[in-house]
């Protein structure tokens, strides 16, 4: 950490002129660009036919498939995809594939009437869910892979320009669809929303185009490994046949992971940092699950929410982060952490205020603003910290495990948020105060093993 610390701030920002941080961008946007579709865009769609709160809450059950991917990340780190595999790479095989599925999603949420098809169109949702958290898998394997295992200085740098990414092509993609739809339906379109999702389809094209020019690094070494690990078993099953060979591979597959994640970090530390884990991100979540609506009811039009939370959040975002990442190099990920979680606390509050006042656009942008500087020290701390804990020779499944242990908490409570606020009376004001309060608990469970944790940290 010293020497960190001795380079100037300019000598630590060239890191990001690196060439491998332009593919870990576009990497980001690829892996962001979903959420726009199965998050603001659809919950807005529902909120414009009539359904309530509660439903739109419920509906974002389908983010929880995030939270489970890691039960098949270890057969995508190793099984490899007809045609596509050979001709574009491991890791790019499996995203051109699952982003194939998305297109062919949209296409077909271009024909569904949401009042007549709801369990159809969450149906279709829970796909683009699963091929986006399975494509995450890959994303977040080839962005580690970019980056050598111990450059830390730029890990903690790619980490950054993979939020930034992110969130462009969460943001950006909002704006697309905001606009769209607000143009589509001011011009008499009835179906503007489907007309809407058939134009993202155009984004998606053009991402796997991008994507062409990422390079991916010969994975020789790790499947090297995973073999060796497949040997010990078999030599400790004893008979060598069809059958041990399976028993190997699955339990090579699946258990070498966890055995090696555990086995590193001692249980007692693993299970802390699962749990600081799970629980960082809860009343993020919250709130961004119920924040478009919540911007609906007190009165702000598609074109409002797209400027302020979608535009100039983007804004704020690609800065922060940027400045976040610097910070995480030069201080550590540990005190960014801390820092990160008082930062999402307090900004939380902001929106209580917001809540409570009359209607503000200077308020509106302040909120926003702020809980996006929030947002984006939070999220490149949390992915340096997750990469730094990874076994190389189980990248995808290790990275997985945890970022879906992460999403876990931010999926499956935060679907009951707009049950909370209609508990609350529609109070938003008292629901942003509890997920102001969310993050207190993780920022306990990191205050206990901070001293014990093992990250290639220089």
């Amino acid at each position: 950490m010293i020497e960190i610390k001795k380079q100037s701030l300019s000598e630590t920002f060239s890191i990001y002129l690196d060439k491998r941080m332009l593919r870990i961008l576009l990497l980001g946007a690829i892996s962001g660009f979903p959420w726009v579709l199965i998050g603001s865009s659809l919950s807005l769609w529902l909120k414009e036919e009539g359904l309530s709160r509660s439903t739109i809450g419920w509906a974002g059950l389908i983010f929880a498939v995030y939270a489970f991917n890691y039960l098949w990340a270890p057969l995508i780190d190793r099984f490899q995809v007809p045609y596509l595999t050979k001709k574009l790479g491991h890791r790019r095989g499996w995203i051109v594939l699952m982003q194939i599925a998305i297109l062919t999603c949209l296409v077909t949420w271009s024909f569904i009437n949401p009042t007549e098809n709801l369990a159809l169109l969450i149906t279709v949702g829970l796909v683009i869910a699963i091929a986006s958290a399975t494509q995450d898998i890959t994303v977040d394997a080839l962005r580690i892979e970019q980056i050598g295992e111990h450059e830390s200085k730029s890990m903690a740098a790619g980490a950054a320009m993979a939020v930034v990414g992110w969130w462009s092509g969460y943001k950006l993609g909002g704006v697309i669809a905001l606009f769209t739809a607000e143009y589509l339906e001011n011009i008499g379109v009835t179906n503007y929303w489907q007309i809407t999702f058939l134009i993202l389809g155009v984004v998606v094209i053009l991402m796997n185009i991008g994507l062409m020019f990422v390079h991916e690094p010969l994975s020789t070494d790790r499947q090297k490994k995973q073999k060796e690990t497949d040997k010990l078993i078999e030599s400790k099953l004893g008979s060598k046949n069809i059958i041990t060979n399976f028993i190997a591979w699955i339990s090579s597959t699946l258990g070498g992971p966890i055995i090696s994640f555990f086995k590193k970090n001692g249980f007692s530390i693993a299970i802390g940092i699962l749990s600081f884990i799970f629980l960082f991100k809860i009343g993020e979540a919250f709130l961004g699950r119920m924040s478009i609506v919540f911007y609906k009811e007190i009165g702000f039009s598609k074109g409002d929410i797209a400027i302020y939370s979608k535009t100039l959040g983007w804004i704020t975002t690609v800065i922060f982060t940027l400045l976040g990442g610097l910070f995480v190099i030069r201080s550590g990920v540990l005190k960014a952490m801390f820092v990160a979680g008082i930062l999402m606390a307090a900004t939380n509050l902001l929106f209580t205020v917001l809540a409570w006042s009359d209607k503000s656009e200077l308020l509106f942008a302040v909120a926003v603003i702020f809980d996006d500087i929030a947002a984006a020290f939070a999220t490149v701390a949390f992915v340096a910290f997750i990469s730094l804990l990874v076994d190389r020779t189980y990248t995808a499944t290790q990275y997985a495990l945890l970022a879906s242990i992460g999403t876990a908490g931010r999926t499956t409570l935060a679907s009951s948020s707009g049950a909370l606020v209609d508990w609350l009376n529609g109070d938003w004001g008292v629901f942003f105060i509890i997920t102001a309060i969310m993050v207190i608990p993780s920022l306990i469970c990191l205050w206990f093993i901070k001293d014990k944790l093992k990250l290639r940290e220089k």
